[in-house]
């Protein structure tokens, strides 16, 4: 991830609803928005909820209908281990690069097999103690979603995962919301930045709001990864479609990205730009005759006009011509120089 481009993650999670197919065309999906990653989620059901747990409320209402089981709803989400190999060669064969996050240590061992570049800590393991080790100690560089946590929370897995022995400069966190959408007054962007300040950690953003604007404005706020759910289809059945972008959202929203990332390349000097130095004499003024003027005539300020073009005398530079004495007759709006005047 040493890049200075905005790493863009499109979140593809559970939205193949167990189907290889509906996998393979979100893959396709992601490379041709342009997005750098397209992640998935690995993990067996029985490993991640126990018989009782319930379907979190957006959940529950986004699979209307269904069992209000976690476990069954997870089971019928699960990546098949046959078809990691397909996904990767599929991510290889349209030029993005795939991505898992693990949600046990087995899925974290089992990831090994794919030689996936970096991992991702989802916000639902911040708080376990063992897992974060156990992903610290594989060496690779972290992105860490903090979805339901307080800054100690973060500040305290940080801890966690550089006792383990992973250097900070290799970890990025995400502000995010777990709520599916986050209502707009629930984003808190400016809690990114200061988690930036507080832990010192580059920072980036996980979003699950409606929409695109707020992961382009987290862009213009410093985010150098955003992370955002896509889908084929919001009317698809499944927990996470109705918060998730639809392709042509997607397509532009990496756009936009992209377009932020080029105004924010400048110098940071306020200057003109070489595209707009044309411009100059267009659109400002120079000091023109209100008038027809004689030979020997010591100028008025009631006898000059700030005309286009700009290519003559500023303006700004007005009270140094005032009682300056004409060399020759002028016509009315004439562009004067300094060799008009003595």
């Amino acid at each position: 991830m040493k890049n200075n481009k905005v790493i863009i993650i499109a979140e593809a999670g559970v939205n193949h609803n167990g189907d290889l197919n509906k996998a393979l065309d979100l893959i396709d999906c992601a490379a041709l928005a342009g997005a750098d990653y397209v992640k998935f989620q690995t993990f067996k059901a029985e490993k991640l909820v126990n018989q009782a747990a319930k379907k979190a409320e957006y959940q529950i209402n986004n699979t209307k209908g269904e069992s209000d089981s976690q476990m069954e709803m997870l089971k019928n989400l699960e990546l098949k281990d046959d078809w990691y190999p397909i996904l990767v060669e599929r991510c290889s064969q349209k030029g993005i690069k795939f991505l898992s996050t693990g949600f046990d240590t087995d899925s974290i061992d089992f990831l090994e097999n794919f030689e996936i570049p970096f991992y991702k800590i989802p916000s639902g393991e911040l708080t376990n103690k063992p897992y974060l080790q156990h992903i610290a100690t594989k060496g690779k560089e972290l992105i860490i979603s903090t979805g339901m946590a307080t800054l100690k929370e973060v500040n305290d897995a940080l801890e966690v995962i550089l006792g383990s022995g992973l250097e900070k400069e290799r970890i990025t966190v995400l502000h995010c919301n777990t709520e599916y959408p986050t209502p707009m007054e629930d984003v808190n962007l400016l809690a990114m930045n200061h988690i930036a300040r507080e832990l010192g950690v580059k920072v980036g953003y996980s979003d699950h709001t409606l929409g695109i604007e707020v992961p382009i404005a987290a862009v213009a706020l410093g985010a150098c990864v955003i992370e955002k759910h896509f889908t084929l289809n919001r009317n698809l059945p499944g927990p996470d479609h109705a918060a998730s972008l639809e392709p042509d959202e997607l397509n532009a929203m990496v756009m936009g990205i992209r377009n932020i990332e080029k105004a924010l390349s400048g110098s940071g000097i306020k200057e003109p730009s070489e595209s707009e130095k044309k411009n100059i004499s267009v659109a400002r003024k120079s000091l023109h005759t209100r008038i027809a003027l004689q030979k020997g005539m010591s100028i008025r300020a009631d006898e000059l006009v700030a005309l286009r073009p700009g290519n003559g005398i500023s303006p700004m530079l007005i009270d140094e011509i005032i009682g300056k004495t004409l060399l020759h007759d002028v016509p009315a709006h004439y562009q004067l120089s300094l060799n008009d005047l003595g």
